[in-house]
């Protein structure tokens, strides 16, 4: 299983309806938010790591209030 970290930096007042648009994708499998730079953490995994770049582009960074992402794929 590939795992991959997305972080989300939203607009002012944004971070649950973001949240919310997370969950109706399938796989996010964890998110919460958080303080400091990024506003959100979501946890994604997939069977393909193809699938996840897809994802993370055609999905969550097309989110609305979504202003930028940082992402960290797991190695282990």
């Amino acid at each position: 299983m590939e795992t991959a970290f997305v972080l989300l930096s939203c607009d002012l007042g944004s971070e649950s309806d973001v949240i919310q648009e997370l969950k109706h994708i399938e796989s996010v499998k964890e998110t919460d938010e958080t303080f400091g730079a990024y506003d959100i953490v979501a946890k994604i995994e997939n069977s393909k790591k193809e699938k996840l770049k897809e994802i993370i582009n055609w999905n969550i960074r097309k989110i609305d209030h979504v202003r930028s992402t940082l992402t960290l794929v797991s190695t282990q």
